[in-house]
């Protein structure tokens, strides 16, 4: 039984010594990343709304019209994520705690949060709110576009 020898002949380890220097000279790698990760940017066309009709974006029929939702990143953890999301005219109460923390900067419309002990809230368009996993109360709204940030411990709401 012939046993074969894997190394590279003196010719062949000449040339990946060479072109190890090569690629150290010029700042090059073969080292591939299997994923590689990039910023999740908004541009100014996207908070227009154009972001919302994507082909990914989720729509829900709701009474008065459409909701649309978009993630635009979710961590590799799934505890953090973001997004853009437009509701038409609703009210919830919202008598379980909210669930996630929620960052909130309304483009367009805007909420009235009415809080258990009865403090009223209005966010319009311009303006930003963080809502508390704990919060619980009334969310009215005559209709809104917001970009949202979301961060849940176990990973749910996201």
């Amino acid at each position: 039984m012939t046993q074969r020898s894997h190394s590279l002949r003196p010719a062949g380890r000449r040339l990946a010594q060479q072109l190890g220097a090569l690629m150290l000279a010029t700042g090059l790698s073969f080292a591939v990343q299997a994923d590689t990760v990039y910023p999740a940017k908004m541009s100014a066309d996207d908070l227009t709304g154009a972001m919302l009709e994507r082909p990914e974006t989720e729509v829900t029929d709701a009474p008065g019209g459409q909701i649309r939702d978009i993630t635009s990143l979710k961590s590799s953890n799934g505890r953090f994520a973001s997004g853009m999301y437009s509701a038409p005219a609703s009210r919830f109460d919202i008598s379980e705690p909210y669930g996630v923390d929620e960052f909130m900067y309304f483009l367009e419309g805007g909420v009235t949060l009415t809080s258990l002990d009865g403090t009223v809230t209005h966010i319009g368009a311009g303006e930003a709110v963080t809502i508390p996993k704990e919060w619980r109360g009334i969310w009215e709204t005559e209709g809104y576009r917001k970009i949202w940030v979301i961060y849940s411990e176990d990973g749910s709401g996201l």
